[in-house]
């Protein structure tokens, strides 16, 4: 069947992925309208599905709330608009009038994507709804282009990139993360109450507090079993998605960009692309769900996936702001002693950055610390078998810098208004073209003239002042066009340096979507390096995200941030269910720490194809009494990785095997530390009970292989 149809009946669009299908029709009065969304259809079945617009039942009922592609203000729509539009005169709404239809396929035939071109009835604002379908993944991908085509300014009120309707349920349950600092994606998963749901970030980031994606199920759905609707957003500034259940029984959801107060001025002639909003039908329950996501990213966002990501060391918690040449080639030669193959150097290597408070934007080596520059460190590092990298922050500047005191306009700020300081800095506007410049120019001369193969990209404190007095309409127009100027340095950077690869940072995990993850190569999850609390980071930051994607350190005891201390074993296995990283002072380190660390090192390396290629299972809950595991299958079944961890055992707790998941039936596999053979029908339907050391925080890395 090909990927998208039209029937000449009934006007019903029919895409198609490799397990489902999307129907859409444009109804009598020119709306894009939805039909359905769910399993495989026919053109003859979805053509069944269609229901004429019906007059309101009454005087109080307007157009259905939920179930139209993209509901505008105007008429008799009374749920959330995607698009509400204010004209030059002060007049308000859309009215669909269609204005063509195309469908573009790839020359290979493995993606098409249907455009349906509209047009306001009176004003000329021209509207184009973007679908795109691909035969190896049920993620659909969509978005809007806006176009002001008159001669006077229009302000996008409201400019979502969709709107998602779910078939008729009994019941509703919403699925997101919400959090702060070191707390973040705190899996919640709640029943969805009537009226309107707001997930947003006021913040000009995607923020800790919440995270542009959503799953919804019927309320039954668990880890393994049930069907799931999920969006994402592909967006890095402020964003708000709005989920509506109706009085009717009828639930949906519209994202895009902006928050409530701000919108998006067009000029004459200009037009707006919407970030792509992706949705995804998957059966096989939320981890079903969250490996249909992941092969989506791996495969059509992240530019390098297929690469194997090296075990980093970074010198942060180490050294702090106590950053000179002789000091980091010293933690270089144990990091390399351990097998690591990236080190890099974080704050306070460049200007007067002695702390937080001074030095932020003037991005040269400090020279009474590296009078040579970070030449002779880079050389140091790779003659130690490492690739080099450095930690930056280009949007930011403390008032105590040579940038700031040359260019005090170049930060957000209202006119009249204080200027506050988070963190002593201050936000520079990107939305300016000047700074984007700037910043591209000196990250571009930094990576060349030193030789630096990865930056660790932050981004410690939320807008807030957001002004910008220059063009027209300014105040509204940075919080998009900064976005947009980020991408641009990122896109350029990349394009310059094909060796480079850079890691996304806000304070943690405060900067981690589709979009920012299409122009970097991996995220930091959180500032908080805790082994235990990372078990439940990991897991809600699992839901979308691969683990190709999720940097996790193992450090020092106790914890700082937590006080906790763990076992090394645990710190590491929990750091092994991502991107490997070491960020412990290791001058501290025994001789027994080295050697017990390094062969936890040469274990990673022999199953990370597995964490950061193969598709992921989890089981049990990370802070039950029993043991909780996350596992990694290849693609073929050949091999497979359990990573089991248990908390404090408590006597006469009942020992529950963990059953594994994914492993085809009728194989036998060999447990490569203890040479045991298990049957794969034992362990997916039986379970395993893991050797785990006694006492607290125990862990285990069972690594199997198919026996031929």
């Amino acid at each position: 069947m090909p990927l998208i149809t039209r029937s000449p009946d009934t006007g019903v669009w029919l895409l198609n992925t490799p397990r489902t299908s999307y129907a859409l029709r444009i109804d009598e009065s020119g709306a894009p309208c939805h039909v359905a969304w769910g399993p495989r259809l026919t053109p003859a079945e979805a053509d069944t599905l269609v229901v004429p617009a019906g007059e309101p039942s009454d005087s109080f009922e307007g157009r259905p709330a939920v179930g139209e592609e993209l509901p505008v203000d105007g008429g008799t729509r009374y749920g959330p608009p995607s698009l509400q539009v204010r004209y030059a005169d002060g007049s308000r709404a859309f009215e669909w009038e269609p204005a063509g239809q195309r469908v573009e396929e790839s020359a290979r035939g493995n993606s098409a994507e249907l455009v349906l071109s509209f047009r306001d009835r009176v004003f000329p604002l021209s509207v184009d709804l973007h679908y795109r379908v691909r035969s190896d993944t049920d993620v659909i991908e969509r978005w809007t282009v806006l176009r002001s085509e008159g001669g006077h300014r229009v302000d996008l009120l409201r400019a979502d990139s969709a709107a998602w309707t779910l078939p008729p349920l009994p019941d509703y349950r919403l699925s997101h993360v919400t959090g702060q600092w070191s707390a973040e994606s705190r899996l919640r998963r709640e029943r969805l109450p009537h009226g309107e749901t707001v997930l947003t970030s006021r913040r000009g980031t995607t923020s800790h507090h919440a995270n542009p994606w959503t799953m919804l199920d019927d309320g039954t759905a668990t880890e393994d079993r049930g069907r799931v609707w999920s969006t994402a957003l592909a967006w890095s500034g402020s964003w708000r998605i709005t989920v509506q259940r109706t009085p009717d029984g009828r639930a949906g959801l519209t994202g895009g960009v902006g928050h409530e107060g701000t919108c998006v001025p067009l000029g004459p002639g200009e037009e707006f692309t919407t970030p792509v909003s992706a949705g995804l039908c998957a059966d096989g329950g939320f981890g079903g769900a969250s490996r249909a996501w992941h092969a989506y990213v791996r495969t059509h966002v992240l530019r390098h996936a297929e690469e194997t990501a090296p075990v980093l060391y970074n010198s942060w918690e180490a050294t702090g702001f106590d950053v000179d040449e002789a000091g980091q080639l010293a933690l270089a030669e144990r990091a390399a002693r351990l097998g690591v193959e990236l080190y890099v150097v974080d704050d306070g290597w460049f200007g007067a950055r002695r702390s937080d408070r001074a030095g932020l934007g003037d991005w040269t080596p400090a020279p009474d610390r590296f009078p040579r520059g970070l030449g002779p460190l880079s050389d140091a590092v790779r003659r130690l078998g490492m690739r080099f990298g450095v930690w930056v922050e280009p949007e930011m500047v403390n008032p105590d810098s040579d940038l700031y005191r040359a260019h005090p306009d170049w930060v957000l700020h209202l006119p009249g208004r204080a200027r506050t300081e988070l963190r002593n800095q201050l936000v520079l506007n990107f939305a300016r073209r000047d700074v984007a410049d700037w910043a591209y120019g000196w990250l571009d001369r930094l990576v060349a003239e030193h030789r630096v193969d990865f930056l660790k990209w932050d981004m410690n404190r939320a807008i807030g002042e957001a002004g910008w007095s220059g063009p027209e309409g300014g105040n509204d127009l940075l919080w998009t066009r900064y976005v947009h100027h980020l991408y641009g340095v990122l896109d350029r950077l990349r394009d310059a340096h094909p060796h480079l690869r850079i890691e996304t940072c806000s304070g943690g995990g405060g900067r981690v979507d589709l979009g920012i993850l299409a122009r970097t190569d991996q995220a930091w999850t959180s500032d908080n390096t805790d082994a235990v609390d990372r078990l439940g980071i990991q897991r809600g930051f699992g839901q979308i995200y691969p683990a190709r994607v999720m940097s996790a350190w193992v450090t020092d005891v106790p914890n700082q941030l937590t006080g906790l201390s763990v076992p090394l074993r645990f710190r590491f296995h929990a750091a092994a269910a991502g991107l490997l990283g070491i960020g412990g002072d290791l001058a501290r380190w025994s001789e027994a720490e080295l050697a017990e660390g390094a062969a936890l090192v040469a274990r990673y390396k022999e199953v990370r194809h597995l964490v950061q290629h193969g598709e992921q299972y989890r089981i049990g809950e990370p802070y039950g009494e029993g043991v909780s595991a996350v596992q990694y299958v290849a693609a073929d079944g050949a091999e497979a990785l359990v990573l089991a961890f248990r908390g404090s055992p408590r006597h006469g707790s009942p020992r529950v095997p963990l059953r594994l998941r994914g492993l085809p039936p009728g194989l036998r596999y060999r447990d490569t530390g203890t040479g045991a053979v298990h049957h794969s029908t034992v362990l997916t339907e039986y379970g395993l009970d893991p050797e785990l050391p006694s006492g607290d925080w125990a862990s285990a890395l069972l690594h199997l292989e198919r026996v031929p």
